[in-house]
């Protein structure tokens, strides 16, 4: 296909489709998919070989959020039966951590329900990464707090984040339809805190929450000029209690094409397989590594993920490799424009030059173009509630975690 081959020829370029290009990927045929994947591929040996980065997410507060995200089994209102409980304790947090690191991740994600951190939040976060610092010799640790005040970024990168994850979630257009108690401008400006404080931004979208092609590509080119260094691509988990839990709209080849459309708009960004791997991509698990350079080690915040351990025997029978600490994720060039613009005076201000560009021309772990036809949203697919499982081990719970 010739759009194949110009987005081949862009990606080893750092050259962003345009909006056309990127709806086109979207709009590719299921007797296309392989040829999407295989082009997808290209892209992401070119700038990542064949290494996966594992990630592990660390529940610090789960449940009882004063925000009312429709798509969260975690949000105001929510009946979805998930574990709640109040802050665990650094040490606590510390030894879930652990197991994600022995079972390969690179990096520890902090993550606490909420709109956003009080000072102490901070303080006690701060604490928690320490420890996991001192314990796990070159482990990255990223938070996800929610919205940040003013100093709390600052903060959080002294007592030793790498990274703050707050993501986009879907277009600007359609965000009120999805969450009222905060704005999409509001995520914006979370993520610019974090990178005018030095922090890698990790920042992503939700997918299956009946959007249209338009906004997931509204939304990832947001994601490119914000310069989100990781750009997580979950696909909505429909809890049972949550407003969206009739919303089965993806099927595994819909997801392909999804994350080759990120891969195609942002060529050298670390593109990450998010919740709801297990529950839509399911077999095709595999085909997705290559598009995807990271995924999460285990299980989510309140669902159960895929076995650690088939997690691993997946990259491994797919031909991939587990990168190590001492393996950098980003290429060279993006990783030298963080390292300089973090160590500018002042932070790294908007971070346009460490993103993954400016379109040219245009064009996210907790995630608008205009003048295209929009088309049929696809046919919904089976509803798999099977897949759905709440988790009930690993981080408030006296049960081990699944790493």
């Amino acid at each position: 296909m010739d759009l194949l081959n110009t987005l081949v020829e862009k990606g080893l370029r750092r050259e962003p489709p345009t909006r056309e290009e990127a709806l086109a990927v979207l709009a590719t045929s299921d007797d296309e998919l392989l040829d999407v994947v295989a082009a997808a591929g290209k892209v992401r040996r070119q700038w990542f070989g064949r290494r996966v980065k594992l990630n592990y997410l660390v529940n610090l507060k789960s449940g009882l959020c004063p925000e009312d995200c429709s798509y969260c089994s975690q949000r105001l209102g929510s009946k979805a039966e998930i574990l709640k409980y109040t802050w665990l304790k650094p040490d606590e947090a510390s030894q879930a951590a652990a197991a994600g690191v022995a079972g390969g991740a690179k990096r520890v994600c902090l993550v606490a329900s909420g709109r956003g951190p009080t000072d102490r939040d901070v303080e006690r976060v701060g604490r928690t990464i320490e420890a996991i610092k001192e314990q796990n010799e070159g482990v990255e640790v990223c938070a996800c707090l929610g919205l940040l005040s003013d100093g709390q970024a600052e903060r959080l990168r002294e007592a030793g984040a790498d990274a703050y994850n707050h993501n986009l979630n879907t277009s600007e257009g359609t965000y009120g339809e999805i969450t009222t108690t905060h704005t999409y401008a509001d995520r914006v400006d979370t993520v610019q805190k974090a990178h005018a404080a030095g922090l890698s931004a990790c920042s992503g979208l939700i997918a299956g929450m009946g959007e249209t092609d338009e906004d997931l590509v509204d939304v990832v080119y947001a994601l490119r000029e914000l310069g989100s260094d990781s750009v997580p691509v979950n696909f909505l988990i429909p809890f049972e209690g949550t407003p969206l839990a009739k919303e089965w709209n993806l099927t595994p080849q819909r997801c392909l094409r999804i994350l080759a459309m990120v891969r195609f708009v942002c060529p050298d960004v670390e593109v990450r397989i998010a919740g709801g791997r297990e529950v839509h991509l399911r077999s095709m698990q595999p085909l997705a590594l290559n598009i995807a350079n990271s995924i999460f080690l285990g299980d989510y915040l309140t669902s159960e993920g895929q076995a650690g351990k088939a997690d691993l025997e997946m990259i491994a029978d797919a031909g991939f490799v587990v990168e190590g600490t001492d393996t950098p994720t980003l290429p060279r060039h993006r990783a030298d424009a963080v390292e300089a613009a973090a160590a500018a005076p002042g932070g790294c201000g908007s971070h346009a030059a460490a993103g993954c560009g400016s379109h040219a021309g245009e064009g996210g772990g907790c995630g608008p173009c205009g003048g295209h036809t929009v088309p049929e949203a696809p046919a919904a697919t089976e509803a798999r509630t099977d897949l759905v499982a709440v988790r009930r081990r690993g981080a408030g719970t006296d049960l081990a975690p699944n790493a």
